[in-house]
């Protein structure tokens, strides 16, 4: 039995995560921890094979106010996670990280892992500077992976996708601009986590689903599933074309963005 700790207690991705496992009650033992204060400095991390580090600051609104905490939470907690985790004897140690290190390119360049890096927000910099710090903890006895995934979405998921068909439920009205952009859901992430730590991957894994995902045909799904009515148009295709690249939030939605393979 592999023994699992998930620190960032409540979160969405940590808690499917820890559901997931407990469907497996005689492979996995799993544990949730809270680190929203100091009291997981006591805590004994020795019992536990995997710390898989999923705490985080995101789906916020970046402003210059809150711009530190991106770097306290995002970068300097995990950091001291992982090395007190290695102080522990912990084995395999996992960090949630995400594709927004390589920046916005939303293009038909495919991104790998040998992209560039270059992030344009403060999660995404306060991310690649965590994976570096934790990246050079990892020796014969201590694996690091890092988690680099796409949107990820699924039942009550609290990222962009929802929020879009959401805001599609309200208008009703929706372009048919057709896109190609790397995604995951919940379940296929869930899947990889497990992967990696079964196979004991490590370095920097890029986890998607098999097929690219368009938002036009995503949002169609959804309202037939919902059985809601939406018109779909295609006269503004030409204009919104002319955007993608100009307007982040016309971009985000249209764009292409995707991981190789």
């Amino acid at each position: 039995m592999k023994r699992v700790l998930i620190t960032g207690k409540g979160s969405y991705i940590g808690s499917y995560f820890r559901d997931y496992l407990k469907e497996f009650p005689n492979d996995y033992y799993v544990e949730e921890l809270d680190v929203r204060d100091d009291s997981w400095k006591q805590f004994d991390f020795s019992k536990f094979d995997v710390v898989y580090h999923v705490a985080g600051i995101a789906h916020i609104k970046e402003t210059k106010e809150n711009a530190s905490l991106y770097y306290k939470v995002n970068r300097d907690l995990a950091v001291e996670i992982a090395k007190l985790s290695k102080s522990y004897g912990v084995k395999h140690f996992i960090f949630m990280s995400s594709m927004s290190v390589y920046g916005l390119i939303y293009s038909n360049d495919l991104i790998t892992v040998n992209t560039k890096t270059n992030p344009s927000t403060n999660y995404g910099k306060s991310k690649l500077q965590a994976e570096n710090e934790i990246l050079k903890l990892a020796d014969d006895t201590f694996k690091v992976s890092v988690l680099r995934p796409p949107m990820v979405y699924g039942k009550n998921s609290p990222g962009n996708m929802t929020k879009l068909i959401n805001a599609v439920k309200k208008v009703h009205i929706f372009p048919t601009l057709k896109n190609e952009r790397s995604s995951i859901t919940i379940d296929k992430l869930c899947e990889s986590i497990l992967d990696t730590i079964n196979e004991e991957k490590e370095g920097i894994l890029l986890p998607q689903n098999d097929q690219y995902m368009c938002t036009y045909d995503t949002v169609r799904s959804q309202m037939r599933e919902d059985n809601i009515k939406v018109v779909y148009i295609a006269l503004f295709n030409p204009i919104l074309r002319l955007l993608i690249g100009k307007v982040g939030v016309i971009t985000k939605m249209f764009g292409d963005l995707k991981y190789e393979r």
